[in-house]
């Protein structure tokens, strides 16, 4: 089954053009031609990765991608921007609302096609640990609850361990983590200043043996250390 891209921007021609090109390298192609359509679209069709403008009508890109992190189903969507504002400070907000990739326009569509496929690459491989990873955690559950029938002693598994070790601040932090927040944001929300918030997320990086923010959320989400 070829893998499903949803491509959002209220510009007919430009949503007609990558959709063909999409579809003649092999993909399915589902469109939108708002923010809020496309976030009902996401939670419909449950896309492989999502193509969108920022301006756009009803809801931008920006609100959108929030929107979709919001949802933990979706928080690894693979998200490229789409926009021909250029701004360092544009750009910022772009990442800071949870995409993976802004592409400024105008484009070449080989180069909207390679960033696709690195980042659908890597998707699948993050989603295939997550399956292995919970297959694991099932099976050492069940192998926990058949020792603890017979002998009425639980033990605590190592993701219970490590959420044990989590004071209160770096739970908070971490959730907050996910959903793409900055330090600034995050610190705004906890009463603290960016320093203090960026000694708990280094905290958080060495607990979990993570190199960065973005393997740090995959870790959390993948081993249930966030809701």
């Amino acid at each position: 089954m070829p893998l499903k891209i949803l491509v959002v921007d209220d510009d007919l021609g430009t949503r007609l053009s990558i959709s063909d090109y999409l579809e003649l390298s092999g993909y399915s192609v589902i469109m939108a031609n708002d923010g809020q359509d496309a976030l009902s679209m996401v939670e419909e069709n449950h896309p492989d990765l999502m193509v969108t403008d920022i301006v756009m009508p009803r809801m931008n890109g920006y609100e959108l991608v929030r929107q979709v992190r919001q949802q933990a189903e979706f928080r690894l969507l693979p998200v490229i921007l789409l926009t021909a504002r250029t701004k360092t400070q544009e750009r910022i907000l772009g990442y800071q609302s949870g995409c993976d990739l802004y592409l400024p326009k105008p484009f070449e569509l080989e180069e909207l096609a390679a960033a696709i496929r690195n980042l659908l690459a890597r998707s699948q491989i993050i989603q295939s640990e997550y399956r292995f990873s919970h297959q694991d955690a099932f099976n050492g559950a069940k192998f926990i609850k058949a020792i603890d029938g017979q002998n009425h002693l639980s033990t605590p598994t190592p993701n219970s361990q490590l959420l044990q070790s989590l004071t209160t601040r770096e739970q908070e932090v971490l959730e907050l983590l996910t959903h793409g927040l900055s330090n600034a944001e995050m610190g705004h929300q906890l009463h603290l200043s960016p320093r203090t918030v960026e000694k708990y997320v280094s905290s958080l990086l060495r607990k979990t043996l993570t190199s960065n923010r973005a393997e740090l959320v995959r870790f959390a989400i993948k081993h249930g250390l966030v809701e």
